[in-house]
């Protein structure tokens, strides 16, 4: 079980997260949902250990990780909306930087495995910076989860991408969910919600579990309330 409990986080005298609390199963797809701004990256940052919480806990099955890396490494597999790749190196040799203690065999998950399921295969020789944004994506994916994290975490993952890109992304997702891993994501990609069995939605600094079949117009304006 994944648990989010009491986590707090202010910048300044501007506090973002005011007690965010979640529970999670093996198998769940949690899609976030939230205005920009409202603190939905700030959790996941925290979630991933790239920004250090006020206060709270997070742990997976009684481990509490928000103050360990080292256990949180091989558990969490992390998705920034912003490019972490190495643009100057080609896919194949980003990939080698995470794949490089890994148990899994990148070459072999190339032909076979999530690599290709990513279709990242089709260009793993090229340079990051000459690849499309969708492409420079699926790369990102591959390298978070390199040690096949049982979470997965992802920050508006499909973002101004094309049909395919975002098709393969889903397909991944899917085929997490069947080997009982766990993903939060934020989103309100049409799409990517309906493959999330829960959703939750950031607002006033805290989670509230809402329909899972709200949408569109519905799903913005109880954004937009209070």
């Amino acid at each position: 079980m994944l648990e989010i409990k009491d986590i707090h986080k202010s910048y300044g005298k501007r506090e973002i997260l005011k007690g965010v609390n979640l529970k999670a199963e093996k198998g769940d797809c949690i899609a976030i949902a939230g205005l920009n701004g409202c603190g939905k990256s700030t959790l996941l940052s925290i979630l991933a250990g790239t920004l250090k919480a006020d206060s709270g806990s997070f742990s997976i099955n009684g481990v509490d990780l928000i103050n360990d890396n080292k256990k949180r490494k091989g558990i969490i597999g992390y998705v920034p909306q912003e490019n972490p790749l190495i643009t100057e190196l080609t896919a194949r040799d980003n990939l080698r930087l995470w794949y490089c203690d890994s148990a899994l065999d990148m070459e072999k998950e190339l032909k076979d495995g999530v690599l290709k399921l990513l279709g990242v295969d089709e260009f793993v020789d090229v340079r990051i910076d000459r690849l499309s944004g969708g492409m420079k994506k699926r790369v990102s994916i591959g390298c978070a989860v390199a040690h096949d994290p049982a979470v997965l975490i992802l920050d508006e993952p499909s973002a101004a991408l094309d049909l395919e890109c975002k098709e393969k992304i889903r397909e991944y997702l899917e085929e997490h969910k069947k080997r009982d891993g766990i993903v939060l994501i934020t989103t309100h990609d049409e799409a990517e919600l309906a493959i999330c069995n829960r959703l939750v939605m950031m607002k006033n600094g805290v989670l509230t579990e809402e329909d899972r079949e709200l949408r569109g117009a519905e799903l913005l304006k109880k954004l937009s309330e209070g």
